[in-house]
């Protein structure tokens, strides 16, 4: 996937991009009152070439036919700081993804976006659930999921779904750039929960999550 993305473009920031995931905030939006998850947010648009414009910060918004937990609220979330939401990284790997989205969906003329940086912290007291409200879909065409970083964790496996419950497959991404490419329409996704392997030491999931949406 790095090698893929490279193509699209430079991911010269890549370290500090990765690094900024130690500067999220809490999410206290958590119907489970759980204290583990931490994100940024941010909205861009896209036409089929040209530049990838960051919009204006606006909440994020699920009906409860695709989110019971936390759907039909808006959320507001801290924005992706300026230097990692224009940066090197997250522009390549946005040009990445309207490249591939684009080819499934030729017709398509122009895209929303929305981004999200999620760090899953798991405790001995409490496990990190990656995607609380169960199995589910975005409501959007496509979704990315890119791992960043993984520290000290057990578990955090993805599983697809067919609409009707069926397990169609799972995996687990366990290195930087490991990569999950979901056609939203078409399946169900979640992840298990994540635990410390020491229960002493931080412990965490870093990913970006990355929707595009047919405007």
């Amino acid at each position: 996937m790095q090698r893929t993305l490279a193509q699209c473009g430079s991911l010269s920031d890549w370290q500090a991009f990765a690094a900024s995931w130690d500067d999220l905030e809490l999410d206290t939006y958590m119907a489970d009152r759980g204290r583990y998850r931490r994100r940024r947010h941010a909205v861009y648009a896209a036409e089929m070439t040209g530049a990838i414009r960051r919009e204006p910060d606006r909440p994020h918004y699920q009906s409860r036919e695709y989110n019971q937990l936390h759907g039909g609220i808006a959320r507001r979330f801290e924005p992706i700081v300026p230097a990692i939401g224009g940066g090197s990284s997250i522009l390549t790997i946005l040009r990445f993804c309207r490249t591939l989205f684009g080819r499934l969906a030729p017709a398509s003329h122009s895209w929303d976006i929305e981004v999200h940086q999620f760090r899953i912290e798991a405790r001995a007291e409490e496990k990190g659930q990656p995607t609380p409200e169960g199995v589910h879909r975005d409501g959007v065409d496509y979704v990315l999921v890119l791992l960043i970083n993984r520290r000290n964790i057990a578990s955090g496996t993805t599983t697809i779904h067919a609409p009707d419950g069926r397990l169609l497959g799972s995996f687990t991404l366990t290195k930087p750039f490991d990569a999950a490419l979901v056609d939203d329409r078409r399946v169900h996704h979640g992840v298990t929960a994540v635990e410390p392997l020491d229960p002493l030491s931080p412990a965490y999931r870093d990913v970006l999550v990355v929707t595009f949406r047919k405007t």
